[in-house]
């Protein structure tokens, strides 16, 4: 969008910056992305973009690196209220021994609620402006995200066993289907499949969300190949393999998000590469439940899309996606031998258009790029902790951290300004609300501590 010379265009908000991470991986200096009606309109050098639009909001960043909104591939957001709980334990003792039972007595809309908003604000102030969850009550985690201004695709979550939330894999499908249909219209939710995982759904259910993945054109969201035990299991269970089921099934493809995925074959890798299936790597969730090392590097050598995520606070416990591009390039070079692998551009791929692409939202987000909508995240590059800066991009993943963002703003609207959330207040409320959460689960835990 130009406007003449002689009369400048009237626009939302004009944001100068020292650096822009563009899309060909280079990095545009001293140049303005102009923005109106929540979308990117332009972006060229600041001097001619002073001269031809006339913005209602300018915001000046020297010595700022702008960058896509960061995406957080998979979440339990509303586990933000169980961080710290189940410390130091193994998947499946983790999920038997704490979280199950506590779900069992905890689970409730407000949970959700206030969980996933104290998630959102946590998200928000290190730069991350979407979110792909998979919890239950999608439609107060809807509520929750949209009253704090961030974009959410929220999972239809499906078990085989009862929850506070659904009794069945039909009620579960039937009441995540009905949010979604009164969500469906709103412009920063979506929704996906979220069938846990193979060992808790069935042959049944997982057939209808292949059914309903292709009418209703939804990703499916699920993890996959999380444990060494869980494929033994699988083994005996079903004869083979978990992705080798799922491939049978019809759920590989383009619409598949696979979270996880450490303990894979080679013909596995292939097999996903084939069916041009989504990986979500979640590198510190699987360190600290004694998971093992994602396949990372050959994943990305058989071109399969690999986004990146934290899964839940119960399991990671923070929910930085700038702490995990750096992790998961650490990990690549360490267990590659290869210090080329997973480069500091490719890293941030990861966090913003690689997951945008497995949401099926490169369209729409993930990139700098005129049309797209503006989710952007300004981050200070000058603290002394990353002086001297000679490659913004590399010390973005190898030096920074979410204490260096600054402005973050989702659809062209600030949500973080100067480090703060733009509504003060809701600091406060939320370490309230989390201290009330925090007797009530301390209160569980007591007389029933190991």
């Amino acid at each position: 969008m130009l406007a003449s010379a002689d009369t400048p265009h009237a626009v939302d908000l004009a944001i100068h910056a020292r650096w822009i991470a563009h899309p060909s991986h280079t990095l545009l200096e001293q140049h303005a992305v102009i923005v109106a009606n929540g979308r990117i309109v332009d972006i060229l050098p600041s001097h001619p973009a002073r001269e031809r639009y006339a913005p209602a909001e300018t915001m000046e960043l020297d010595e700022h690196l702008l960058i896509p909104g960061l995406i957080n591939l998979h979440t339990h957001a509303a586990m933000s209220l169980l961080r710290g709980v189940a410390d130091d334990m193994p998947l499946m003792q983790w999920l038997k021994t704490r979280v199950w039972p506590l779900e069992a007595a905890l689970l409730s809309p407000r949970f959700i609620m206030d969980g996933t908003e104290l998630a959102c604000a946590e998200m928000l102030l290190g730069g991350v402006t979407c979110f792909n969850d998979m919890y239950f009550f999608p439609e107060a985690a809807a509520e929750a995200a949209v009253g704090i201004g961030m974009r959410a695709v929220l999972g239809v979550t499906v078990l085989e066993f009862p929850s506070a939330y659904a009794h069945d894999a039909t009620d579960y499908l039937d009441k995540g289907l009905a949010a979604r249909d009164v969500w469906r219209e709103h412009p920063l939710i979506r929704f996906c499949l979220a069938p846990h995982a193979p060992y808790s759904v069935s042959d049944a259910s997982f057939e209808r969300i292949q059914t309903l993945a292709a009418q209703l054109e939804l990703p499916i969201h699920l993890h996959i190949h999380e444990t060494a035990e869980e494929i033994r299991r699988h083994l005996e269970e079903h004869g083979c393999r978990p992705l080798h089921r799922l491939d049978r099934l019809g759920i590989l493809g383009p619409q598949l998000i696979g979270v996880h995925a450490v303990h894979l074959l080679a013909d596995e890798i292939a097999t996903l590469a084939r069916n041009n299936c989504n990986i979500v790597h979640c590198p510190a969730s699987n360190l600290k439940l004694g998971s093992g090392f994602a396949p990372v590097a050959e994943l990305l050598e058989q071109g399969v899309n690999v986004g990146l995520g934290t899964d839940g606070a119960a399991s990671n416990n923070r929910l930085d996606i700038l702490a995990e591009m750096r992790l998961a390039s650490l990990l690549a070079k360490g267990a590659s031998g290869d210090a080329r692998c997973l480069p500091a551009w490719q890293a941030l791929d990861m966090a913003t258009i690689n997951s945008a692409r497995a949401l099926g939202m490169e369209n729409e987000i993930g990139s700098i790029a005129i049309g797209k909508r503006a989710d952007l995240v300004a981050v200070r590059m000058d603290a002394l902790a990353l002086s001297p800066c000679f490659d913004p991009i590399s010390h973005l993943v190898y030096a920074a951290g979410r204490e260096d963002v600054r402005h973050v703003w989702v659809e062209g609207c600030c949500r973080v300004q100067d480090k703060m959330l733009l509504h003060g207040e809701k600091t406060s409320n939320l370490k309230n609300c989390a201290r009330l959460w925090q007797n009530r689960v301390s209160a569980y835990l007591k007389p029933n501590a190991d």
